[in-house]
């Protein structure tokens, strides 16, 4: 780092020798933050299984003579804008009330509500539902009751419009969420990411002047003298340590008598 005019210039590479100098630190934190995260994601977070129905919404309408007329267009483009107006039906107080009653499940309206998501299927006039819980036979409980009720509450509110179902809803064989895998990963990386701030912060304080080119590249002045460590037991720069160089003249006197 160099500080002039109070600016302080930062080394990338001292900064990256230093994050591969305390690179175990960094390691044991991947370790650490993923195994922390594996656990957590175990003890703390509630397996859930999704089940879905698939609806599709009809728009088609009778000719004169009592005949139902093709698809068109323009009756295509109609259910794909209805889709929207059967997902506020869906999730509205009189439909997931009546749901609730039907199927005996224990849950307020506003519980059930925050357990149903609905949206159409690539921009089309078919629309998925699906039913999250705990509980995988609940999930698809809700569902298919959600199937029988539905059609007939579109039918009474919208004229001309009816809707079908497309699929059933069926048992998860699998849990939807938590990711063991992806908690662990993330975990991990928010581990090594904490490391390295610790190591930068760390380095960027450091103002501990351990060569010559350091003192030169901060102060800018020539250096005139330096003077070796003497610290016992150590050698730096190529200076034997005080407590060699004693050992060394005790030795020589003792050779000379």
């Amino acid at each position: 780092m160099k500080k002039e005019q109070d600016v302080i210039e930062i080394d990338l590479g001292k900064l990256l020798l230093a994050l591969w100098h305390r690179l175990w630190i960094i390691v044991l934190a991947i370790l650490v933050g993923g195994g922390a995260a594996l656990a957590a994601t175990i003890q703390f977070i509630d397996p859930t299984y999704e089940a879905d129905i698939l609806v599709y919404v009809n728009n088609s309408v009778s000719s004169t003579s009592g005949i139902k007329s093709a698809l068109s267009s323009a009756d295509l483009s109609a259910s794909q804008g209805l889709v929207d107006t059967y997902i506020v039906i869906l999730k509205s107080r009189t439909n997931l009330e009546a749901v609730i009653e039907a199927s005996g499940v224990d849950y307020t309206y506003d519980e059930l509500y925050g357990m149903i998501e609905a949206d159409s299927v690539n921009s089309t006039e078919v629309f998925q539902i699906t039913v999250t819980s705990t509980d995988p036979e609940e999930a698809e409980l809700i569902a298919n009751t959600i199937a029988q009720i539905l059609p007939d509450n579109i039918g009474s509110i919208i004229e001309g419009s009816s809707a079908r179902i497309v699929d059933y809803a069926v048992l998860p064989s699998s849990k939807a969420s938590p990711s063991l895998s992806r908690n662990t990963m993330i975990g991990g990386l928010l581990g090594a990411f904490i490391s390295c701030a610790v190591i930068v912060l760390i380095e960027l304080l450091d103002d501990v002047i351990r060569d010559e080119d350091e003192l030169i590249d901060m102060y800018g002045y020539p250096l005139l003298a330096a003077i070796p460590d003497l610290v016992p037991g150590r050698r730096r720069g190529g200076y034997y340590g005080y407590g060699n160089y004693g050992k060394t003249q005790e030795g020589d006197r003792k050779n000379a008598g």
